[in-house]
């Protein structure tokens, strides 16, 4: 079976084998794209220049620079955290929407998929917000398709049939998206196995956590997924709920997410490395207490 062979006369670009070993081994396009485009060029760019460059949002650009960051292949310190829906945005008029619906056949096509979906009409403020996603978050019609599915799915299974989220709801999740760097089908339909996976785990940390087989509340589900995807099984997280316990009398979640915190900077992420870590300190903790007990019989 033949291979592919590129053969150009225009000036070469060298790029250093081990990054683009970390790069593929990575599978991030974004990264990939903007690694090229800072080596191509000659002389120092703002986000703002690459952004207009590359025709993308504040937020992917962050999600990119913070993959090369994280492979060693960046140094420049990040931007400040993008802005979050409760903060300013951009302020699309009427005039805009039309213009967009009218200019944008994909747009207009996401406008009635989602009034479909939603069984409502979408009012003027509700355009504004769909299209904030669209035009200055950047994610493509398709996945805000998939977006506002994954939310009305997740209204039904929390607050029953008739809920619907409104749209302030699908744009929090969206700025999620975005900081996930869910740009594209591939990345979304992966982050949507994940969450499926952790649907069906949900119950395990329930019950860990002596709550029974009744279903997360939105907060219980926030504080349960972070611990999902720092890695911490059902098994771990019933030694926090211990800890917790004895120290508080009750379930504090706020005190056992510190608990989890403070294992996972430490790296411990199984029963085992949690007991050999409390094993290590208590005998760090007595070998210095003896220490000072000589240094003070020697005085």
């Amino acid at each position: 079976m033949g291979g592919y062979i590129l053969r150009q006369e225009e000036e070469s670009l060298v790029l250093p084998a081990g990054a683009v070993d970390r790069l593929v081994d990575k599978g991030n396009g974004d990264a990939a794209l903007l690694y090229l485009t800072l080596m191509r060029l000659s002389s120092a760019v703002t986000p703002q220049e690459l952004m207009r460059r590359l025709r993308w949002s504040e937020l992917r650009l962050d999600d990119a620079e913070t993959t090369l960051q994280q492979l060693g292949l960046l140094e420049r310190r990040r931007p400040e955290p993008a802005i979050e829906p409760a903060e300013e945005r951009p302020n699309y008029t009427t005039q805009d929407v039309a213009q967009m619906l009218e200019e944008d056949t994909a747009f207009d096509q996401l406008r009635r998929q989602t009034e479909e979906r939603l069984g409502k009409k979408l009012s003027t403020p509700d355009l504004q917000i769909l299209a904030g996603l669209y035009d200055n978050v950047g994610l493509p019609a398709d996945v805000i398709y998939l977006l506002v599915n994954y939310c009305i799915t997740r209204s039904k299974k929390r607050y029953g049939e008739g809920r619907r989220p409104t749209l302030r709801q699908i744009e929090k999740e969206g700025y999620y998206w975005a900081r996930r760097g869910i740009f594209d089908q591939e990345r979304a339909d992966e982050y949507l196995r994940l969450c499926a996976q952790q649907e069906e785990q949900l119950s395990g940390y329930m019950q860990v956590l002596g709550l029974g087989r009744r279903g997360p509340v939105a907060s219980e589900e926030k504080y349960i997924r972070s611990w999902m995807e720092q890695g911490f099984p059902p098994d771990v997280v019933a030694l926090a709920y211990d800890k917790t316990v004895f120290y508080k009398k009750e379930l504090n979640w706020r005190y056992l997410n510190g608990i989890l915190r403070r294992w996972h900077e430490n790296g411990w992420h199984t029963v085992e490395q949690v007991q050999q870590g409390d094993s290590r300190k208590k005998t760090e903790k007595k070998t210095e207490h003896v220490s000072d007990i000589d240094k003070y019989m020697k005085w």
